[in-house]
């Protein structure tokens, strides 16, 4: 552990973007994603990590829950619901994740769930800013009482955008 070279906190943000494509019905939110870039999905899978929340999260991503909350598709919002975007190496095969299961559930219903127009899904695209914080670890022992102060931009880029960054998937305190 003498060796051990000094862990340097980040801190990060989201900076959110308009992609200028929406979604009201499930065939149009099936087209757009084939076509937004792999920012969008990032977007709309890791940015309510970021965003301050009353209570728990009810859905783990935006797909899940404009599906239950304007196409009121409760089989469609749980089947998103459950997917671990860690858990996929990276944004396109993710995509092609969304896209398969949405194919599955177009093809098992009727009528094409649809939203009201107010309700549409706009698709947001997203670039992470790093910055460096004035906290260096120099031995593990040091957590516990460096963590605590970190800010949700720093746990988020350092426990959970890590996990993309990183060739093991893991989160960077792990890989230090």
């Amino acid at each position: 552990m003498a060796d051990l070279v000094p862990f340097n906190v980040k801190d990060s943000a989201l900076i959110a973007m308009a992609t200028g494509h929406k979604a009201r019905n499930l065939s149009e939110l099936r087209d757009r994603l084939t076509i937004v870039p792999q920012s969008s999905i990032y977007y709309h899978f890791w940015c309510g990590k970021m965003r301050p929340h009353v209570g728990g999260l009810q859905y783990s991503n935006d797909f899940s829950m404009w599906s239950e909350q304007a196409l009121h598709d409760h089989i469609l919002s749980e089947r998103l619901d459950v997917i671990d975007p860690s858990n996929y190496k990276d944004m396109d095969h993710l995509r092609d994740e969304l896209l398969d299961i949405i194919d599955i559930r177009l093809d098992e219903v009727e009528l094409v769930p649809s939203a009201v127009p107010k309700d549409s899904f706009y698709f947001v695209r997203s670039n992470i800013v790093i910055f460096n914080t004035r906290h260096v670890i120099h031995h593990p022992k040091q957590l516990a009482e460096v963590i605590p102060r970190l800010s949700r931009g720093s746990i988020f880029y350092h426990f959970i955008d890590a996990r993309r960054r990183t060739e093991e998937g893991q989160d960077d305190i792990t890989n230090w």
